[in-house]
């Protein structure tokens, strides 16, 4: 097993392939649309035939590494993915290659492999059994900007919940490259609700949470922002996000926090599967 190896791979999958259900969402927003967001659309549907045809980035931002890991309890290789991690994101950007994403808060020095202090991200998430699951979100700045943590009043409910993220995702315009991908993180604590906006990221595009009323939420909000008129880059047209995903916590009663996760249209991620033998699966 070359964890190192299999990790930077499906780094570069990420970074090059557009995963298949992004790629739907994204036609069938060109088909509906017409004028300049229809032509923007044909632009962006061109440019990931030719990222994965030549194996190029799909974006020249290739974006900082996150992963989001589950691993089993009796999972045997933990020690062996804990080194590869990093590794994994120092092999992708001298094989693909990537652009070095990291610099130095304060010096601004750029360490030139996409690594640095707490970079790669990683979350970590023990459950049962014996393998490991890995996430792997590469999220450009551009829509990073645009992410944002609102500390709302508890009594404004579901309610205020719907009009800020209406209103915070309107107000980007065109900065993160419409038409997105929201994560919407509600309760917890500030910063478990950015959190679980950006694991809700992971959720394939169509697929609904499964409790009855978060995906009720996910559908309103994605009509109530494409109603906006936003469009694609902003150009204006009837879709400004491609999905809403919705995730929850527990809060403390005097405090509602919000997480929104912007994502810009390249919405790139890949999966690696751990078995217990060892044996890996790219998707």
């Amino acid at each position: 097993m070359n964890l190192t190896q299999e990790l930077g791979r499906a780094i570069g999958n990420a970074a090059t392939i557009l995963p298949p259900d992004v790629v739907r969402s994204l036609e069938a927003a060109r088909d509906r649309e017409e004028g300049p967001a229809r032509v923007q659309l044909e632009a962006i549907l061109e440019n990931v035939h030719i990222a994965r045809g030549g194996r190029v980035p799909i974006c020249q931002d290739t974006g900082t590494i996150t992963f989001f890991v589950k691993a089993g309890t009796k999972f045997r290789h933990l020690d062996a993915l804990v080194r590869a991690l990093p590794e994994a994101a120092r092999t992708a950007t001298k094989d693909v290659p990537l652009r070095p994403n990291t610099v130095h808060p304060f010096t601004g020095k750029n360490p030139g492999d996409n690594t640095g202090r707490s970079i790669p991200a990683i979350t970590w998430e023990m459950v049962e059994g014996d393998g490991a699951e890995v996430h792997i979100l590469p999220k450009g700045g551009g829509s990073e900007n645009c992410c944002a943590l609102k500390m709302l009043p508890p009594g404004v409910g579901l309610k205020g919940v719907k009009e800020a993220v209406v209103e915070h995702v309107v107000s980007c315009g065109g900065l993160p490259c419409p038409p997105t991908v929201i994560g919407v993180g509600i309760g917890g604590g500030a910063d478990l609700s950015l959190k679980l906006g950006k694991k809700a990221l992971l959720r394939p595009l169509g697929e609904r949470h499964p409790e009855p009323e978060v995906a009720a939420l996910e559908a309103e909000l994605e009509e109530l922002i494409n109603a906006s008129g936003v469009g694609p880059m902003g150009l204006g047209g009837k879709t400004t996000v491609l999905a809403v995903h919705a995730e929850y916590a527990h809060r403390h009663p005097a405090s509602l926090p919000l997480g929104i996760v912007v994502q810009c249209w390249a919405h790139r991620r890949a999966t690696v599967r751990i078995r217990a033998d060892g044996k890996l699966e790219v998707a």
